[in-house]
């Protein structure tokens, strides 16, 4: 059951501001509202929260903040309806000092009730870097999408952010096992370097003992982050999700998914500013088509999950075969 509700969740993130990862998850969250699933974007980058403004939400009657300081109960009465079908928002809470780093009953809390929300899909536009707030949301949700731009910094960054989390996950996993804390913190901190790479601390954590497989095994299964590719301008520069790929593989031990690539687009950028009437007026462009098809391999992985697990709970949890119903009935009357 807690790997039903956690599927619906789709975190997005990455290790560089700038590279459009808000735009990307409003973009994805329109397109899968208006292929027929229920929608719900979290503005979850505590203490820069920005997706309201772009959805044409000025002054919001609730946002996550309220639900933290406890003027709301329930997160379901802190949501915002928005201008597209299908679609509601969480608004962030920027407005509470200390915000950006809440405590861990206040994750808790956040986290227990985010996925009992009435939706087929939540969509968590994270904010940069790698703070414990950042990593442990991204860790949580059940799908995980690393936004980056073909920058050389952000391709770095995005690398880092990936290495974080996997590090983040270990630590978490086996903090009350000292033999093998030691050596995962040996690796992160680098003091020693008996351990070079995270390949070889899997091999050795092996070597202590059979009875650690099935939690790093676990570890290693989480952190399978699809690879979005955002502004790109030419053929070269699509081949970074195969970097980052080919990176993760090699020292990470972990192969990320290549979920699609955005392109430059003039007519998004100048959109910006006036985003609410261009999401509305369902103007097509390339971005749009893009975001489609990034949408779809989305839907295709939910069910896959789903079946995968607990076919039987999964049909009233979700409702992944009737979202897909949905879909077959209208994609062909989308631009």
């Amino acid at each position: 059951m807690e790997d039903i509700l956690r599927n619906k969740l789709w975190a997005v993130g990455g290790g560089k501001g700038g590279v459009g990862k808000s735009i990307i998850t409003l973009l994805l969250g329109v397109r899968l509202a208006r292929l027929g699933s229920k929608v719900i974007l979290v503005d979850a980058d505590l203490g820069g929260a920005n997706l309201n403004i772009l959805l044409g939400v000025r002054y919001p009657l609730h946002t996550l903040g309220d639900f933290i300081k406890r003027r709301v109960d329930r997160l379901e009465n802190a949501l915002t309806s928005t201008p597209i079908e299908n679609l509601r928002l969480l608004c962030g809470a920027d407005d509470i000092l200390g915000i950006a780093n809440p405590k861990f009953t206040q994750k808790k809390r956040i986290l227990d009730q985010l996925k009992h929300l009435d939706a087929d899909i939540i969509l968590l536009d994270l904010g940069a870097g790698t703070s414990f707030t950042t990593m442990d949301f991204f860790l949580y949700a059940g799908g995980k999408i690393v936004v980056l731009s073909p920058q050389v910094t952000s391709i770095q960054n995005a690398y880092g952010f990936i290495k974080s989390c996997l590090h983040r996950n270990l630590v978490r996993t086996f903090s009350k096992d000292t033999e093998a804390l030691k050596l995962i913190q040996s690796v992160i901190s680098d003091e020693e370097k008996k351990i070079e790479s995270i390949s070889e601390l899997r091999k050795t954590l092996r070597s202590l003992g059979q009875k650690r497989e099935p939690l790093l095994s676990s570890c290693f299964n989480d952190m399978k982050p699809g690879i979005v590719v955002n502004m790109i301008r030419n053929e070269k520069e699509r081949n970074v999700a195969k970097v980052i790929h080919d990176v993760s593989e090699k020292y990470l031990d972990i192969s990320p998914e290549y979920l699609g690539f955005v392109d430059y687009d003039p007519i998004l950028e100048k959109s910006i500013n006036q985003m609410e009437a261009f999401l509305t007026t369902g103007k097509s462009n390339t971005a749009n088509m893009q975001v489609y098809d990034i949408a779809m391999k989305i839907l295709k992985r939910m069910k896959k999950e789903s079946m995968r697990k607990q076919p039987s709970v999964a049909q009233t949890h979700g409702n992944t075969e009737e979202i897909f119903n949905k879909v077959r009935a209208v994609s062909n009357s989308l631009p």
